[in-house]
């Protein structure tokens, strides 16, 4: 049982780990020689406006999403060394011409953090709402909203399956669960040490697998409410219409990871069930050196004024 809930929120990265604090962020991460690399950068400033319920969920995802693929970026850096020979093809020199080394990187780190917030948007929200709008109009609305969150969920879970049993995925799972354990460790006032931590559960209420299938589960049901007065049928438009609600969703899905990741009443517990049990496919038992990195980068970001309490 935890004596106490924090605010500190982790993420897994290539070979490594990114931590979260409410004054610091560190990022470690261990060499191909065995060498841990630590960055630590002082915590974002939410402005006043975007702290207010509802509306800080969606800041907060954006934000954890763009700063995640900053930090995979990062990682990527340190084993870049088999194609650091090769020579540039035509288009690369080409780019490199055009645009110059320095504003290409910043191009190509743009466009992939637009391509990591588009993907999982696409794939788990816009896209069963897309087949959702070729269901026969006889079937019923109902239906037709039913259908569309059953194949939401399908395409969800088979999404973190298949990529639970890639190799290098399932590596940056085993960090993810160094990260869990970590926090745990902490949250229960025990130190920091190898020992201690590798003994903790790994599956955590506040982790992103659970706040994603909440966010699924979430859409489904503000979708079925609004489709429910305004049916609409058309493939195109339902898109569209989620995509309005986007913020809703979000704001209200993180709410209710708050509240779940904080509480341990009855009900909160049996809430956070589902997610927790998501977590079997993206969270796995890590070794004592990922725990050491989870262990470094959590180190950085304790405040010494308690603040990062909830």
């Amino acid at each position: 049982m935890s004596t106490k809930k924090t605010t500190i929120g982790g993420q897994a990265i290539i070979e490594g780990i990114v931590m979260k604090g409410p004054k610091k962020t560190c990022t470690v991460v261990r060499k191909p020689g065995g060498e841990l690399v630590t960055k630590t950068e002082p915590a974002h400033h939410q402005p006043a406006f975007w702290r207010l319920p509802i509306l800080r969920g969606a800041y907060t995802l954006f934000t954890a999403m763009k700063d995640g693929i900053v930090a995979i970026n990062y990682s990527a850096e340190f084993f870049d060394d088999e194609s650091i020979d090769e020579e540039p093809s035509k288009f690369e020199k080409w780019l490199e011409a055009k645009f110059g080394s320095e504003k290409l990187n910043r191009m190509i780190l743009g466009l992939s953090t637009v391509i990591g917030i588009a993907l999982p948007v696409g794939l788990f929200l816009l896209l069963p709402s897309f087949l959702g709008g070729f269901v026969p109009k006889d079937w019923g609305v109902l239906a037709r909203n039913v259908l569309e969150g059953i194949v939401r969920i399908a395409i969800f879970l088979m999404f973190m399956w298949s990529v639970s049993h890639m190799k290098d995925i399932r590596r940056t799972f085993e960090y993810h669960g160094a990260e869990h354990k970590t926090i745990f460790c902490y949250e229960a006032g025990e130190e920091l040490t190898v020992e201690n931590v590798r003994k903790q559960g790994r599956f955590h209420p506040r982790c992103g697998t659970s706040f994603m299938f909440v966010l699924i589960i979430i859409a489904t049901i503000v979708s079925s409410i609004v489709f429910s007065i305004i049916d609409i049928t058309n493939p195109f438009l339902r898109m569209l219409a989620h995509l309005i609600l986007l913020p809703l969703v979000v704001g209200i899905s993180y709410e209710f990871n708050r509240y779940a990741g904080r509480s341990e009443s009855v009900i909160s517990r049996a809430l956070r069930w589902p997610g927790l049990m998501i977590q079997h496919l993206t969270v796995f038992e890590p070794d004592d050196s990922m725990i050491e990195v989870a262990i470094t980068a959590m180190k950085e970001v304790i405040p010494d004024d308690g603040s990062d309490e909830w």
